[in-house]
């Protein structure tokens, strides 16, 4: 019960932290109306490249944060493993690794996100 909590409360974060910088990451350039002045346009799309760069700071910190957790996680449970069956540590090993890499894959994919948000964007 307590994990489906937890699992919860991660999706909501994550639909929060969805909701609040979306709009803002996505937002379209308006077409200028007659009396804007430059400075407007200076200034509004200042305001839409520093809520990208906050959003991209956003998710990029969950992200390797969410990584360094699981790591840590998985190789604790490995180490314990290992220590209860050491005749057994070359496939802990083995799948351990496998872990790791799926893991470190999901970080270097938000990474991507964050890249693509910032320069295509």
């Amino acid at each position: 019960m307590l994990n489906k909590k937890k699992l919860l409360a991660a999706l909501l974060c994550a639909a929060l932290l969805l909701v609040l910088c979306a709009p803002a990451a996505l937002a379209a350039e308006a077409p200028a109306a007659e009396g804007e002045t430059a400075a407007a346009l200076a200034l509004a799309e200042a305001q839409v490249t520093s809520s990208k760069a906050i959003a991209c700071a956003i998710m990029i910190a969950l992200a390797s944060a969410g990584g360094a957790i699981a790591i840590a996680l998985a190789s604790r449970k490995a180490n314990e493993s290992i220590a209860r069956q050491p005749e057994a540590s070359g496939e802990i090993r083995s799948g351990l690794m496998l872990s790791l890499v799926f893991i470190e894959t999901a970080i270097i994919y938000a990474l991507l996100v964050v890249i693509l948000v910032i320069f295509v964007l």
